[in-house]
C-alpha cells in the first residue's frame, strides 16, 4: 500500500485541519470534532433554515467539499468509511441552527441513521426545529449487509445542491423536507469497478478483479455489486447502466439531469469519454437532459471506476442545479 499519510488513527483530524486551513474564507472547524461550519459573512447574517449533512471520510470531497453558500451549512466527517459519532453531529446541528429549524441529509447506512437519529433527539430536547431526508439512490442492490435498503451514493451531491439552493432562497424546514425527498425519489444511480479502494487501516483492495474484469453495481464502500463481467468499451457501459437506470422511470418524458461521477481513481479523461458516450445515447432515446456534470464529487478512496446518475427532474430541480454557489469543491 502506498499513501501519502502520517499514521493511520490521524488521516480524518489532519486531513479536516489541512482542509480548514487552505479555505478559511469558506469553513471554520468546530473545536473539538472533526465538523465544518460555514464561516462567510453571509452565513452569518442569514435566518436560513441550516442543512447539515455528514457520513464516513474516503469519499471526498463529499461532504466538507460541499459547505458554503448555496449548499451545505456544515458536514461532520467521521473515520474512513464510518459514520460520524451523535455528539459531532449535534455540535454541527447547534452550530448551524438560526431559528429556522435544520434539516439533515443521511446516506442510507444503517450506522449514519442510527448516529443522526440520536443526535436528532439531542437537538430536539434543545428544543431545536429538525427534520431528517435519507438518500437512497443506488439501484443496484436492494440490500446488503452495510445497509438497511437501498444505498445512499453519487446522488447525493445532487440532492444537497438543490436542497442547499432551496435553503438559500428561504424555504421552510417542512418544505425544504419535502422537496428533499421529491428529488431523493427521482434520483437513481448505479457505480461499476475496474479496481476496489484501499483502506489505509487495511492495506489492501477490498475486493479483486481480474485485470480483464470490471464489477457493476459497487457501492462506495468496497461493497460487492451485481455482476463481474469482461471489461467493455465506453459505449456498451452507457448502454449498460442507462438501460437499468431507466427502467426504474415509469414516464421518461418531461427534463432530466445527469452525473457521471469517478469514484477517486479514475482519470477525468475517462469520465468524459463515458459522459459523451452517454449523452449521445440519451439523445438518441430523446431523453432531454437539461443538466449535466462530470467529475470527482463522491468518491471512494482510491477506487478505480466510476457512478451514473440520472435524475427525474423539473423546473425547480434544475433551477437550483445550474445555480452558483460558493464552496470548495462544487
Amino acid at each position: 500500500m502506498k499513501k501519502i499519510i502520517n499514521n493511520v488513527e490521524d488521516i480524518v483530524p489532519e486531513m479536516i485541519s489541512g482542509l480548514v486551513k487552505t479555505n478559511s474564507d469558506l469553513v471554520r472547524q468546530i473545536e473539538g470534532t472533526t465538523a465544518v461550519v460555514r464561516n462567510d459573512e453571509k452565513f452569518k447574517n442569514n435566518q436560513q433554515v441550516g442543512v447539515v449533512s455528514g457520513g464516513g471520510s474516503g469519499h471526498e470531497p463529499l461532504h466538507a467539499g460541499y459547505v458554503g453558500d448555496g449548499m451545505l451549512s456544515a458536514a461532520v466527517a467521521g473515520e474512513v468509511f464510518t459514520s460520524p459519532t451523535p455528539d459531532q453531529i449535534y455540535e454541527a446541528i447547534k452550530a448551524v441552527d438560526q431559528g429556522q429549524g435544520v434539516l439533515l441529509i443521511v446516506k442510507n447506512y444503517s450506522g449514519d441513521v442510527m448516529n443522526f437519529d440520536m443526535a436528532k433527539e439531542m437537538a430536539e430536547a434543545d428544543d431545536i426545529k429538525i427534520k431528517t431526508i435519507v438518500v437512497d439512490d443506488d439501484i443496484s442492490v436492494k440490500n446488503s449487509e452495510f445497509t438497511q435498503g437501498k444505498r445512499g451514493v453519487a446522488g447525493t451531491a445532487l440532492v444537497e445542491k438543490i436542497v442547499g439552493g432551496a435553503a438559500r432562497s428561504g424555504m421552510s424546514l417542512d418544505d425544504l423536507a419535502k422537496l428533499g425527498q421529491s428529488v431523493i425519489d427521482n434520483t437513481k444511480t448505479i457505480g461499476i469497478a475496474l479496481h476496489a479502494a484501499t483502506v489505509p487501516a487495511v492495506g489492501h483492495p477490498g475486493f479483486e478483479l481480474e485485470k480483464d474484469q470490471i464489477e457493476y453495481g459497487i457501492g462506495i464502500h468496497n461493497e460487492r455489486g451485481y455482476a463481474v463481467e469482461k471489461i467493455q468499451p465506453s459505449k456498451k457501459l452507457a448502454h449498460e447502466l442507462i438501460e437499468k437506470i431507466l427502467e426504474e422511470f415509469k414516464d421518461q418524458t418531461g427534463q432530466f439531469a445527469i452525473l457521471v461521477n469517478g469514484m477517486g481513481g479514475t482519470p477525468l479523461m475517462e469520465q468524459y469519454i463515458f459522459a459523451n458516450d452517454v449523452l449521445k445515447e440519451l439523445d438518441d432515446k430523446k431523453i432531454d437532459v437539461e443538466f449535466s456534470k462530470v467529475g470527482n464529487l463522491v468518491t471512494s478512496l482510491d477506487m478505480q471506476g466510476l457512478s451514473l446518475t440520472i435524475m427525474k427532474a423539473n423546473d425547480e430541480f434544475i433551477k437550483y442545479l445550474k445555480e452558483p454557489v460558493t464552496t470548495i469543491a462544487w
